[in-house]
């Protein structure tokens, strides 16, 4: 058994991208150990740390060389391997060849089929020391990074310069070049309160000397918490509370090595700002963490946090309060200048700006907004006024100076001017809530014009690039319409919108510029486009569904998704009885009987021709179910609809172990098969079942 110590690798760059460092971490650690257990090293559980200077890996336990292999190959029968002269055969020599030996170095082995040619060999397992330097390099290699760069007169790549390696296993320096750079044991502490090179002794010291000699925090999640704790610390000393603190603590983990927690305040005639650019200063150029009271209204206060630990932290202090100034002082400027001109003013403006090549300008895209809104208000029975006017301003915002500095606010900054301007409070609170929702997780719009005006607008995103031929492909998505279909499934259903999803696609597509694609053709790719995002919603809403019990609900394509939802509640309920498996299987049968006797569509059943007892029960049956059923369905009650046709079990197994369906005469065998038909089609009025695989 191969010995084993811990292994550590860090990789000391210039300040890495503090958005990516997370993800930098992690896919660091996962790729190396890919590669490590590609290599068959045995290990522990591998450790990741980061800060912005370095990304390490530590992996304890780790072995010190692979295990032997041994090697069996099989080469060609003996009665072919040589000839009648008992000389070797050009089959046997090459077979030599390939394990690198002589013919008489070749073993043989008996089996009951023959007498084979064999040679067994060992292949000595490699060290650690030969290994990881290429495992590191091809790690590091395939790391997520967009863009990579080149420092010096060298060929090595990566998001930042690396300015040093330590690779050490167990209290072993191995010094391999790992891109060009010799590793050893030395790294580099903090920028101003460590001076020189620090030595690591053995992985097991690693963090615990780079914080005692090097004020740095290495590992990651720590650094996080610390940051946290001393941010909620520091809100309570000000008598308050962080607000939108959950972004920042990542973001500033990775920008800080020694965080230090600093309140400072700023002006109280600022609060008088909306809250949003408030807060959009603070966070958004600054990282400063808001402070609110248990009101959550905010207090002129924030809290940063240095990456170093002054002597004299008032003056960090001083120097950050004078930084934020003027970036508040200019939000004040923009929110003043803004309101001089009214929204709905600059609706003609939109007309320079370009929405998206093809599909016309900022203006027409309002308009068609409109109109897809206008058609979901009528088709749900709502007032479409409000909904109509929000369409039309709602993207005038993007040309405010306000929102021109602060991307981030579109839409809620719109919402201010429009109430500012006394449109009505309908009005204004769509245009804020129509980009909602922006990301996976975020909160819906909460009234019903934002809800009408956000699907128009996603749709008519989506409409317009299947229009130019430009829907995505693998994940490739720069148009974002991924997360638009999404948020175009959650509001439908977590909203309860009863739409014909169809037809409103269609609306949206009419509403478009005339391509040269067919308008039938693209909305049969985006309904599908949109259902493919249906699948991982409910999928993520609920672990245990069942990729077949989706399928069963999706082959009848419901033009609603709220009832597709119901549909598919309706069918999981029905999977759990008891004659579910029975029936699942039944229409299965049925489905195949119908498929290999061709086209069935046209027959009806003959109650002369029922001969059976058997299938006239299934008939009778049949028809007291449908006289059941049909009301059900009428109101959408699913779930009580399949729970009457369950009863339909022991008529349909008596059916199938007494009738022979498919009959010599004709007209017998076609009425039992019309028979089935009926059978069929009332369970697919609700769902295939025929797809659920229950046992």
């Amino acid at each position: 058994m191969s010995k084993t110590k811990d292994f550590l690798v860090e990789i000391g760059t210039e300040e890495l991208p503090p958005k990516a460092l997370r993800s930098l971490m992690v896919a660091f650690g996962e790729k190396l150990m890919a590669g490590i257990d590609g290599v068959r090293l045995s290990h522990g559980e591998a450790r990741t740390f980061a800060s912005p200077r370095r990304l390490t890996v530590l992996v304890p336990g780790l072995a010190a060389r692979q295990e032997d292999l041994k090697l069996a190959q099989k080469g060609p029968p003996v009665k072919i391997a040589f000839d009648s002269d008992g000389k070797p055969t050009p089959a046997a020599l090459a077979f030599a060849k390939k394990c690198g030996v002589d013919v008489a170095a070749l073993g043989r082995n008996k089996t009951d089929k023959g007498e084979w040619l064999a040679f067994d060999s060992v292949e000595r397992g490699r060290s650690v020391a030969d290994l990881l330097p290429g495992l590191i390099e091809e790690a590091l290699a395939t790391l997520p990074i967009p863009r990579r760069m080149r420092w010096g007169s060298g060929d090595a790549e990566f998001v930042r310069p690396v300015h040093w390696i330590v690779m050490l296993y167990g209290n072993e320096t191995i010094d391999a070049p790992v891109i060009g750079i010799a590793a050893g044991n030395k790294t580099l502490g903090h920028r101003f309160h460590s001076a020189g090179p620090i030595t690591i002794t053995s992985p097991d010291v690693y963090l615990e000397t780079l914080e005692k000699d090097g004020y740095v925090i290495a590992d990651f999640e720590r650094r996080r918490d610390m940051i946290r704790d001393g941010v909620d610390a520091a809100a309570a000393e000000a008598g308050g509370q962080v607000v939108e603190g959950a972004a920042l603590y990542d973001e500033v983990a990775a920008l800080v090595e020694w965080p230090v927690p600093v309140l400072g305040s700023f002006d109280d005639a600022f609060l008088e700002l909306p809250r949003e650019a408030v807060i959009s200063t603070l966070t958004g150029h600054q990282r400063y963490f808001p402070v609110a009271d248990e009101n959550g209204n905010l207090l002129a206060k924030f809290i940063t946090v240095a990456n170093i630990e002054s002597r004299d932290p008032d003056q960090v202090r001083d120097g950050n309060e004078r930084v934020i100034r003027p970036r508040l002082a200019d939000a004040a400027f923009f929110w003043d200048n803004d309101r001089r001109k009214t929204l709905a003013s600059r609706e003609d403006d939109l007309r320079a700006v370009v929405y998206q090549q093809g599909l016309g300008s900022l203006r027409d895209k309002g308009r068609r907004v409109a109109v897809v809104a206008t058609w979901l208000a009528t088709a749900l029975g709502q007032d479409a006024a409000n909904v109509s006017r929000a369409a039309a301003i709602a993207k005038c915002d993007l040309l405010t100076g306000m929102v021109g500095e602060f991307p981030e606010l579109q839409g809620t900054m719109g919402s201010y001017y429009a109430a500012a301007d006394g449109e009505a409070e309908a009005v204004a609170t769509a245009v804020g809530e129509h980009y909602r929702p922006r990301f996976a997780g975020d909160s819906l719009p909460g009234s019903g014009d934002g809800q009408l005006l956000a699907v128009a607008d996603k749709l008519d995103t989506l409409a317009g690039v299947f229009v130019l031929g430009k829907k995505p492909s693998g994940n490739r998505d720069p148009f974002g319409l991924r997360r638009a279909a999404l948020g175009i499934v959650r509001i439908l259903i977590e909203c309860g919108l009863d739409v014909d999803l169809k037809a409103l696609i269609a609306v949206a597509i009419e509403a478009q510029p005339q391509g040269k694609l067919d308008n039938d053709d693209i909305a049969t790719e985006l309904y599908s486009f949109i259902t493919d995002r249906l699948r991982r919603y409910f999928l993520d809403r609920d672990p245990g569904l069942k990729i077949e019990t989706f399928e069963a609900v999706m082959v009848r394509q419901p033009s609603s998704l709220l009832d597709f939802d119901r549909r598919l509640a309706a069918v999981q309920t029905f999977a759990r009885l008891e004659q579910a498996g029975s029936l699942a299987a039944a229409n299965k049968r049925i489905a195949n009987i119908l498929r290999k006797s061709g086209a069935t569509d046209g027959l009806n059943v003959n109650k002369k021709l029922l001969q059976d007892k058997a299938e006239v029960a299934l008939f009778n049956a049949l028809e007291n179910a449908r006289e059941k059923v049909g009301p059900l369905l009428a109101v959408r009650s699913y779930a009580d609809a399949l729970n009457e046709l369950a009863d339909l079990r022991d008529p349909v197994d008596r059916f199938f172990d007494d009738v022979m369906v498919m009959a010599d005469d004709e007209a017998l065998k076609n009425n039992r098969l019309a028979l089935l038909g009926e059978l069929r089609a009332l369970f697919l009025d609700v769902a295939d079942i025929s797809r659920l695989s229950i046992g």
